[in-house]
């Protein structure tokens, strides 16, 4: 028992680590086409993120890209044009998919280029020099303070996965009553179709004296 109270206490430490940490991605846009990043995120959380155009592998043209953030519904989140740098942060409203595109839309377009995306969620979004500064806490003490708001967001990850299964195990409950009872329904219609060809057939040998 202690054995396996010690490795949860270690899984989830290391979760929270990994929630600290922020998602960095490279994307390389071509010259024509759209490269997008998704991101599944519950209601209320913080997203804030960087991005810029690289240029080492265009050292005399200086091309441009749009930018375009959705929501899971399809409203415009942030829309941008002819930029090289940007960055954009809003508070989810709705649980879903998170959709950033991006795709050059300048004249020199080249072979594409790289763009670095610094993409960052919830507890890795919040300024923790303020926090330290406002609770005038530093050194382990503010780690600590890090993994008490990863462990919460984890149990609130955990919570919002429990409702969501929930929510699927309904749909999937009442999806299997509806099939079951097509197939009854199919069931009954086959029964008294095979009984109306019956009497048909029977009615159509009694006419010809077959029987």
């Amino acid at each position: 028992m202690a054995a396996a109270a010690t490795s949860l206490v270690l899984a989830v430490l290391v979760a929270a680590m990994m929630m600290l940490a922020a998602d960095a991605v490279w994307l390389d846009l071509p010259p024509t086409g759209t490269k997008c990043v998704s991101e599944e995120i519950q209601p209320n959380v913080v997203v804030l993120a960087d991005y810029a155009i690289m240029y080492e592998s265009h050292p005399t043209s200086h091309p441009t890209v749009a930018v375009k953030v959705t929501s899971p519904y399809g409203n415009t989140i942030h829309n941008n044009e002819n930029a090289t740098t940007g960055q954009f942060a809003f508070t989810t409203t709705e649980a879903g998919n998170y959709l950033a595109c991006f795709w050059l839309d300048s004249a020199e377009k080249g072979a594409g280029v790289s763009l670095n995306l610094d993409w960052k969620i919830g507890i890795a979004a919040k300024d923790w020099d303020s926090v330290a500064k406002k609770e005038k806490i530093e050194g382990v003490e503010l780690e600590l303070r890090k993994l008490e708001v990863a462990v919460e967001s984890i149990h609130h990850n955990l919570l919002y996965l429990k409702a969501r299964e929930a929510e699927m195990r309904e749909v999937s409950e009442k999806t299997n009553s509806r099939v079951a009872w097509f197939s009854i329904l199919s069931l009954g219609v086959c029964v008294v179709v095979s009984v109306l060809q019956l009497w048909h057939l029977q009615g159509f040998f009694h006419k010809k004296k077959l029987i």
